[in-house]
């Protein structure tokens, strides 16, 4: 196996001057995605962007990504729950997920791998914490909340004229066939049916896709999209991040298999507009971060 190849298990409970205190159980990653992060902040320091406000420097690490290679589930990997670093190719929330922790830790003035590590478990989980499978945000809607609690964005699509989202969630319980670390761990299922009805009975707002159009202009640049779905059990199916291209707001994604990170060539409303499947918007805005 190749240096650039080798998965890398970083014990944290060995290392008692450590300051995480736990947050990483273990870690997986690649040579290659630590270089990747490094010429991410080389950028960040060469376009100044530790001044610039964070949703511009969410869109410009975004941007950054642009042609780089759709990969269907990033983080779905054998063996136990860990940290899963991969920078070489994203799915849609993986490609949110990293512009959002890249640009947290420029503004911090942050800028190392490790900080990256800690930036990117303290988003992904629920809590900041890994605790096997279940702790891992799943459900947008959850990730949207549990990040609110944690001061990283406010949602504001009811704000924006967004109505109650009322259904029920539970596609991954219904559906445990479709998730590996459910088939060989039965066990998790409580824990998920749990989380699930606390997300069902949880106050939930969506913009409906027919008035995006009307509210385009308060949508800002490098706010945090999630698309609702009428998919039963299921509260979002694709995400993204909102841009201005040419006048008019669109979306900033890593799309499907086969396709590349790129700015919707349709506008946002018309992107919505054309799949039957999506009924509209979750908007959560992100917040300067402190150190």
């Amino acid at each position: 196996m190749k240096r650039r190849d080798f998965v890398y298990y970083l014990m944290i409970s060995g290392l008692a001057a450590d300051p995480l205190k736990g947050v990483l159980a273990t870690v997986m990653q690649n040579d290659e995605d630590v270089e990747i992060c490094r010429n991410k902040f080389s950028l960040a320091v060469s376009l100044s962007l530790q001044k610039r406000p964070i949703n511009e420097v969410i869109i410009q690490m975004g941007i950054s990504f642009l042609g780089l290679n759709y990969k269907a589930s990033v983080l779905e990997v054998p063996g136990p729950e860990r940290l899963v670093v991969n920078m070489r190719g994203l799915d849609c929330v993986s490609f949110y997920e990293n512009a959002l922790v890249l640009a947290r830790c420029i503004k911090k003035d942050e800028m190392n791998f490790d900080r990256y590590r800690e930036e990117l478990t303290f988003i992904r989980y629920r809590g900041g914490v890994i605790d096997g499978y279940p702790s891992r945000l799943h459900y947008t809607s959850d990730y949207f909340h549990d990040n609110g609690k944690k001061g990283v964005w406010t949602d504001v699509t009811k704000e924006l004229g967004g109505i109650q989202y009322v259904k029920t969630i539970n596609f991954m319980s219904t559906h445990p066939e479709q998730y590996r670390q459910l088939r060989e761990n039965p066990r998790f299922l409580d824990q998920i049916r749990r989380q699930e009805e606390e997300i069902t009975k949880r106050d939930k707002y969506f913009l409906p896709k027919g008035r995006i159009s009307l509210v385009a202009d308060k949508i800002q640049s490098g706010d945090i999209l999630g698309i609702t779905t009428d998919i039963a059990g299921l509260d979002v199916s694709h995400t993204g991040i909102a841009v201005r291209h040419g006048g008019s707001l669109h979306l900033l994604h890593a799309p499907a298999v086969g396709k590349k990170v790129e700015v919707s060539e349709r506008t946002l409303a018309d992107y919505l507009a054309r799949n039957k499947r999506h009924t509209g918007l979750m908007i959560v805005r992100p917040e300067e971060p402190h150190n």
